[in-house]
C-alpha cells in the first residue's frame, strides 16, 4: 500500500529538483527520502527517477504517478483541515448576509441546524447589491443573493458561488382583473400589459426587476412604474385596491392573499437563481469548513419549503 510520505518525497523532488533539496523542503533527511522513494519504486515495478550529477527528474512513469499523488496529497491534507476546523467548531461565528425574503422563509431553519453544530451566526438584511460589495470585501463570511438569467453579479473571482434555489417569479394580479382567471400566463399574454401601472421594487436595476423591464423593452415598451417599494405587505396591499400589477417571487408568497392573485408565467427566465457567495480561503481555493456546514443548512431549509 502506497505510504503519503512516498508521494510526498516524489512530489518535493519534483518540486526541488533533486533528492538534497527534496530533504530539505521537507526537513527530513537525505536517506529518509531515498528510502521512501525506493519503496515507491518497489511498488510500482520501476525507477520514478531520472538521477545524475545536475540532480533528478521524473520518469515518464514518475510524472504519470505525480498527478495521482497530488489529487491524493491534495485530499488527504483537506481532510485534515477540515477535520481540525470541524474539531473547533464550538468556537465558530459566521457573518452571513441574506435578503428579507429569504430571511423571512429560510433563516429560522438554517440558524437552528446551525446550532446543533455548534456554529452561531451574525445574521445581517440587505438588498443584493450591498452584499455583494461585502462579501468582495470580505466583511461577510458568505451571504444569500440571487440574479436572474443573462446577469452576472459583480463578484470577485475568489468568490465562488452556489445555486441553492431556482425562485420563480409570479405575475401578481388583482382578483377581477380580465387575466385573473387564467392558469398560467405565456409571455405574448405578458407583454399586452404594457400599457398597465407597475411596481417595481425600491433598487433600481434590482435582477428581479430586470426580467420584466428587458421583456418588455425587447418588445418596444417601456413600463410605466407608478410606485417603487420591498415591502411586500405594502404592495400586496396596493395590488388589491387595484391601483398596480407587478411581480412577486415564488419563496415571498405565502399560502393566500385576499385580493391578488399569483400566476405562474410560462416563461424560465422568469425565474430567479438563489446563490450562497463566499470568498474561498487562500489554501483549498474552497469556502471554509464551518460555510460548507451552511450550505447544507441552506439545502435543508430549501427542501422543506411548501
Amino acid at each position: 500500500m502506497i505510504d503519503l510520505r512516498q508521494l510526498q518525497a516524489l512530489r518535493a523532488v519534483h518540486r526541488t529538483g533533486s533528492v538534497t533539496q527534496a530533504a530539505r523542503s521537507l526537513g527530513w533527511s537525505q536517506p529518509t527520502v531515498d528510502y521512501h522513494l525506493r519503496n515507491l519504486d518497489a511498488l510500482v515495478g520501476g525507477p520514478l527517477l531520472e538521477r545524475s550529477t545536475r540532480g533528478s527528474t521524473l520518469t515518464p512513469v514518475g510524472h504519470l504517478l505525480l498527478d495521482r499523488a497530488q489529487e491524493i496529497l491534495t485530499l488527504s491534507e483537506r481532510a485534515l483541515r477540515d477535520a481540525h476546523e470541524f474539531t473547533h467548531m464550538g468556537h465558530a461565528r459566521l457573518r452571513f448576509g441574506t435578503f428579507p425574503t429569504a430571511a423571512a422563509r429560510l433563516l429560522p431553519g438554517i440558524a437552528e441546524q446551525l446550532a446543533d453544530l455548534s456554529i452561531e451566526l451574525d445574521a445581517v438584511l440587505e438588498e443584493v447589491a450591498p452584499l455583494v460589495t461585502d462579501v468582495n470585501r470580505r466583511e461577510l463570511d458568505a451571504a444569500l443573493v440571487y440574479t436572474v438569467p443573462g446577469r452576472e453579479l459583480p463578484f470577485r473571482s475568489d468568490v465562488i458561488t452556489t445555486e441553492v434555489l431556482r425562485d420563480p417569479l409570479l405575475l401578481a394580479l388583482p382578483e377581477g382583473h380580465p387575466l385573473a382567471t387564467r392558469a398560467s400566463i405565456s409571455l405574448d399574454t405578458l407583454l399586452t400589459l404594457h400599457s398597465e401601472r407597475w411596481l417595481l421594487g425600491a433598487t433600481q436595476n434590482d435582477p428581479m426587476d430586470a426580467v420584466v423591464v428587458d421583456a418588455f423593452a425587447d418588445a418596444g415598451h417601456t413600463l410605466e412604474v407608478a410606485i417603487r417599494t420591498d415591502d411586500f405587505q405594502v404592495m400586496l396591499g396596493m395590488i388589491a385596491a387595484r391601483m398596480v400589477i407587478g411581480l412577486v417571487a415564488k419563496l415571498a408568497a405565502g399560502p393566500s392573499h385576499p385580493g391578488v392573485v399569483l400566476l405562474p408565467i410560462e416563461d424560465p427566465a422568469f425565474a430567479r437563481s438563489v446563490l450562497l457567495a463566499a470568498p474561498a480561503d487562500g489554501v483549498s481555493g474552497q469556502p471554509s469548513t464551518a460555510v460548507r456546514q451552511l450550505a447544507v443548512a441552506i439545502r435543508h431549509a430549501v427542501a422543506g419549503l411548501d
